[in-house]
């Protein structure tokens, strides 16, 4: 092996390794060997200070202490801010000199064998799987959406059919009251009742929300009203702004279709409220065509305001049938009211999952694309260790 020059204190006081010295340098050359990837047997090793070694001649020459710092070393005494060429060299503290950190670098086989550019880090096997688990959850989920579409979209026609059965009553009642030129009694101290129609269900864009802002408003105009809230979803909304006006909820409602004597059970209950209200407004979404909806008010008339109509006044009618005719142009409104609002609910419904289904369609498209990147990125460092392995392991 090379000789070994113990001169380390006056080499190191002239900021030079000892194998830069005259002595190290006058040495013999070592016994054979095999030779690193780097080195040749054109390329004659020389003496290291630090241990009986034989390196090559110009790997010393080019990192010798004496000689301009390679880019990427640090320099003595400071932390590495700059990512290092070699991976070992990373994984060692920066805070011993420069010249032993670089003869343990060169000692080391595996420092002559090139480091894989843009190997992928451990942790992009995990985002291959976080983003393979994305994936699945939104594919799940638009299977999900298509089938409440598909759903929604058969429940619309049994809607409609009730819809426009349900639009004869009201119509009826309304035409009856127009004819007999009834009008909202007018009085002081008399209070407004507002009977909002929502259901329980959701998953129906903003159907719910319309109707709550609507009924925000009109309660500015008169924040003494009355609130009778049948569905829940409206309900949970106005409670928090105005729980003070409620008076009567309804849950149940939205499973199905509505039908006359659900309208009816409702009335009954608004009928035997202790409270005489000059007018009784029902707020309910109004079904424009499959893409739109508005809410709307239907007046529903007291018992003082049907027989002070002007046409109804000319006969002599019962107490009781004034009574009766009162609550049964109350329930047809109300049927009117519930059917439509659910032919919107529906048609809503089948609108938001058709957008839902649509937008986990692009997210699955830019997720699979993402996830093809970062697959073959990982590969391609794959094929790039595996080259570079067997192309060092035949150098050897």
């Amino acid at each position: 092996m090379g000789a070994y020059v113990n001169d380390t204190a006056s080499a190191q006081a002239q900021g030079r390794c000892n194998s830069c010295t005259p002595e190290a340098e006058a040495a013999p050359p070592a016994s054979p060997r095999s030779y690193p990837p780097t080195q040749s047997p054109s390329d004659p090793p020389v003496a290291c200070h630090l241990r009986s070694i034989s390196i090559p001649r110009r790997v010393h020459d080019a990192f010798q202490s004496c000689a301009p710092r390679a880019e990427g070393w640090p320099r003595p005494g400071r932390t590495v801010r700059k990512k290092p060429q070699s991976k070992l060299l990373a994984r060692r503290p920066a805070q011993q000199p420069l010249h032993r950190q670089l003869h343990r670098e060169l000692t080391s086989v595996s420092s002559y064998r090139p480091a894989p550019l843009n190997a992928p880090a451990v942790a992009t096997y995990a985002t291959l799987r976080e983003i393979e688990d994305r994936l699945k959850s939104i594919r799940n989920i638009e299977k999900i959406t298509k089938t409440m579409k598909i759903v929604a979209s058969t429940k619309l026609t049994r809607a409609q059919r009730a819809m426009t059965e349900s639009r004869n009553y009201g119509q009826t009642s309304n035409t009856v009251f127009e004819q007999a030129e009834t009008k909202p009694a007018e009085g002081e101290g008399k209070k407004t009742l507002i009977v909002v129609c929502s259901s329980d269900k959701g998953l129906c864009g903003g159907i719910h929300s319309g109707l709550s802002r609507a009924t925000r408003k009109i309660l500015l105009e008169q924040p003494e009203a009355d609130l009778v809230i049948i569905g829940e979803k409206c309900k949970a909304q106005l409670s928090r702004s105005n729980g003070k006006n409620i008076l009567l909820s309804f849950a149940g409602i939205g499973k199905d279709v509505p039908t006359f004597a659900d309208a009816s059970a409702i009335a009954d209950q608004i009928v035997t409220l202790p409270t005489d209200y000059a007018s009784v407004r029902i707020l309910y979404n109004k079904f424009l065509n499959a893409q739109s909806y508005e809410a709307t008010p239907i007046e529903a008339f007291s018992e003082e305001a049907i027989q002070q109509s002007a046409n109804f006044s000319a006969f002599e009618i019962d107490d009781e049938v004034l009574g009766n005719l009162r609550e049964y142009a109350l329930a047809n409104s109300l049927y009117w009211a519930l059917a439509e609002g659910h032919a919107c609910e529906q048609s809503a419904r089948r609108n938001a999952m058709d957008n839902a289904s649509k937008n986990a369609g692009e997210m699955i498209t830019k997720f699979q694309i993402l996830f093809n990147r970062t697959r073959q990125a990982v590969i391609t460092g794959e094929l790039v260790e595996i080259i570079t392995g067997a192309a060092a392991s035949e150098d050897s």
